[in-house]
């Protein structure tokens, strides 16, 4: 079999059989990605459940999964608020003073009517005037029963108080009540209402130490008779009661408040609930089967809805890639695999900042570096990606660093870390060196700082100086944090997955590596080839969405093996004569297929990515040499013997382009060949040699490898043709130019 035959049949088995186009391979990837998420937000969605039996020991340490309430602790605080609340006592003026007004009114109507005895009017005073002070007390009862200022338990308690403690007017008192003249009861209505007045200002829960202050009061006033005084005294005794009443409802409500303002007593995340050998009581029971920590009542709707949240995360993933995978670079399973491994990595840094923070140091969340996913994406994948997966990882964050209980996400995490994900994208798109990182990771660390300081701001029923202070320095540290881990890993990915990132690719094309310093001293020739190279396909690559700077970065390495044998290469034959006019076309042909090998060989000593390898290996494909053919042909013909050659032992032994940008190189690398070889080229020369170029390989079969459109040829020839008059439009004579007079401007021509 050829060695055509056997590249063409190698590349064939590669595209079909490889893990990396495999479409069952992807699914997988995508599968493991819903494992992933379900397992990481498991431990916070779904709390563990025991297997356990009341009145059996515990085999193990059951831990509360989340702060939880305790209802027996609660209980017992809300009991002993309500013992510390004190009587409620309401104070309420009967207006007594009046009492004394109507009863020494009544004592002067009586005591003026001559028809009735004295004997008479003392057995009506004995009977009138304590029934009055109950009438008294009955009356305001009963109206403000109907006016429904007082609940009805303090009204009762008001008739009782004053009951029990009213007073009993000796007999002797009547006596002397008969015997008072009108001016005497004129004198005594000023004084008792006084005095009586003055006691019940005070508050009186014991009506028998307000009496014990008449005597006094009385021996003081203006009276000055002894009758009068004695007189005023007793009725004042009688008249003053309590106003100072025990609220038995109003107390009851202040216990019941009392209860209801007792804070719940929770059982904090991570306490043990019940120690391992610790025998299951009763109460442990019923507090594990409150929250769910049984496996007496199987539920799996959980289980179900968070599966279903896994998949629809995955499903962003999927349906962005397979809609606009092949608009900005075609997506394959071993870049899939990298992009589950950046969100492992991502979610254990989560993890890692989650078991560090408590509920009552939230701000701790603000350290996870949340962006080191969505840069490590931006830089080794795609910037339209990182942002579909930095919204993701946001909710990811909002979920694992939430301390909260009752929500599923943490809104100030997740925008936080949503914000800081787009900083870092915005801040290393399209970064051409590793100081590009510490940059963005500045970017972050500012932004980060903001968006904690904003949200403290905000959040002005819980602000906090220091709690903001701890936060801004936390979300600092997770900038720097993020500069360390992305710097540290992105040699990893590019090692392990052969990825060029643009910062490898900026790094590799610096004149001062070895091999272009190598290139450019041994073969200046070649290193002025390689360079315009470099310059045609980047131009025709990023005309059709293709890696530019792979490109251009591919074809300054690509002829690096003719460092081996510079001057058999005729861009390095400087006024020397060529030396393949001497030698047998079989060693031309095989010096000349050579550096293609011996390039990919060179390359790998200094461990150059399989990216330029490739490039420098595939540019040429399985072409002929047509010059070196048809030499050897007439030499045999002249020789006169039958040719002991075929076509296939002058072609290149490959393999064919596997990538547009090594197919661009190669066409590139003919264009530049072709137009330098012209002494004087035109417009009408250059664009059909171009086209020539294109379809010979075309027809070659060239490009089955890989997957090149005719669309997209047709815009690289026509890239190349524009590009080609650029660099060549000083030796290029336009048709419309050969008519005019020679011009005089030395810009000319």
């Amino acid at each position: 079999m050829t060695s055509k035959e056997l590249s063409k049949g190698k590349s064939f088995q590669n595209r079909t059989t490889g893990w990396k186009y495999s479409v069952w391979a992807r699914y997988l990837l995508f599968l493991f990605l819903v494992i992933l998420f379900y397992f990481s937000l498991a431990s916070k969605l779904l709390p563990e459940r025991y297997d356990i039996q009341e009145g059996t020991r515990s085999e193990v340490d059951i831990a509360a999964p989340m702060q939880i309430p305790n209802t027996k602790a609660t209980l017992k605080a809300q009991e002993e608020a309500a013992e510390r609340v004190q009587p409620i006592y309401q104070i309420v003026q009967l207006r007594n003073e009046n009492l004394m007004t109507t009863l020494l009114d009544r004592i002067d109507r009586l005591n003026q009517d001559d028809q009735i005895s004295s004997q008479d009017k003392i057995d009506i005073y004995r009977d009138e005037i304590p029934q009055r002070q109950k009438d008294f007390v009955s009356n305001f009862i009963n109206n403000n029963r109907k006016a429904g200022t007082y609940s009805e338990t303090l009204l009762e308690e008001i008739r009782n108080v004053v009951q029990e403690q009213s007073y009993r007017i000796p007999e002797e008192t009547y006596i002397k009540i008969s015997r008072l003249t009108s001016e005497d009861i004129q004198e005594m209505k000023s004084v008792g209402r006084d005095i009586v007045s003055r006691l019940m200002t005070d508050q009186i829960s014991d009506a028998t130490t307000a009496r014990a202050k008449v005597a006094e009061m009385v021996s003081v006033s203006s009276l000055s008779k002894r009758t009068q005084r004695e007189v005023v005294q007793e009725l004042a005794r009688l008249v003053v009661t309590s106003n100072r009443f025990y609220d038995e409802e109003g107390t009851k409500e202040a216990k019941v408040q009392a209860r209801e303002n007792t804070q719940t007593v929770y059982i904090k995340q991570g306490d043990t609930l019940v120690a391992k050998g610790e025998m299951i009581t009763p109460e442990m029971y019923a507090l594990l089967d409150e929250n769910d920590l049984l496996k007496n009542e199987v539920n799996y709707w959980p289980q179900l809805g968070l599966l279903m949240l896994s998949c629809l995360l995955s499903a962003a993933i999927l349906m962005y890639i397979q809609q606009f995978s092949g608009t900005h670079f075609k997506y394959n399973n071993a870049q899939l695999l990298m992009l589950v491994l950046i969100f492992i990595i991502t979610i254990v840094l989560m993890h890692v900042t989650a078991f560090i923070q408590t509920a009552d140091k939230s701000y701790v969340g603000f350290l996870a570096p949340v962006a080191v996913g969505a840069m490590l994406i931006a830089l080794l994948l795609d910037t339209s990606l990182a942002f579909v997966c930095s919204i993701i990882i946001g909710m990811l964050s909002s979920i694992i660093l939430n301390t909260h209980q009752g929500q599923i996400f943490d809104f100030e995490l997740g925008f936080f870390a949503v914000l800081v994900s787009f900083v870092a994208i915005f801040a290393t798109y399209r970064a051409s060196q590793r100081s590009t990182i510490l940059k963005g990771a500045i970017m972050v660390c500012l932004f980060g700082s903001i968006a904690v300081f904003t949200l403290s701001l905000i959040d002005t029923g819980d602000w906090n100086r220091t709690t903001t202070l701890y936060g801004i320095g936390f979300a600092f540290a997770g900038g720097v944090l993020t500069a360390i881990l992305v710097i540290g890993l992105m040699p990893f990915f590019e090692t392990s997955f052969g990825i060029l990132s643009a910062l490898k690719l900026v790094e590799l094309s610096n004149p001062n590596h070895p091999l272009l310093r190598k290139l450019l001293t041994e073969t200046p020739g070649t290193y002025h080839h390689s360079v315009m190279v470099g310059n045609l396909s980047e131009a025709a690559a990023e005309a059709i969405g293709a890696n530019g700077l792979l490109c251009r970065v591919g074809s300054y390495y690509h002829d690096i093996g003719k460092t081996k044998r510079p001057i058999y290469f005729i861009e390095n034959q400087n006024n020397m004569e060529n030396p393949h006019d001497s030698i047998d076309p079989k060693l031309s042909k095989s010096i000349i297929v050579a550096h293609a090998r011996d390039g990919v060989e060179m390359q790998k000593d200094y461990k150059l990515p399989k990216p330029i390898r490739d490039i420098a290996e595939q540019h040429h494909g399985t072409t002929f040499l047509h010059y070196f053919y048809h030499k050897a042909l007439r030499q045999a013909e002249k020789a006169g013997v039958e040719p002991d050659f075929t076509e296939e032992d002058f072609r290149y032994p490959g393999p064919k382009a596997q990538s547009k940008e090594s197919a661009i190189v190669g066409i590139a690398d003919s264009v530049e060949a072709a137009v330098r070889s012209l002494r004087k080229p035109t417009v009408e020369q250059v664009e059909s040699m171009i086209e020539k170029i294109i379809k010979g390989r075309l027809d070659d079969h060239q490009f089955n490898d890989c997957d090149l459109t005719m669309r997209e040829l047709d815009i690289v020839a026509k890239t190349l043709k524009e590009t080609v008059m650029g660099i060549f439009h000083s030796r290029i004579e336009y048709p419309e130019e050969i008519k005019k007079p020679k011009p005089t401007s030395p810009e000319a021509g």
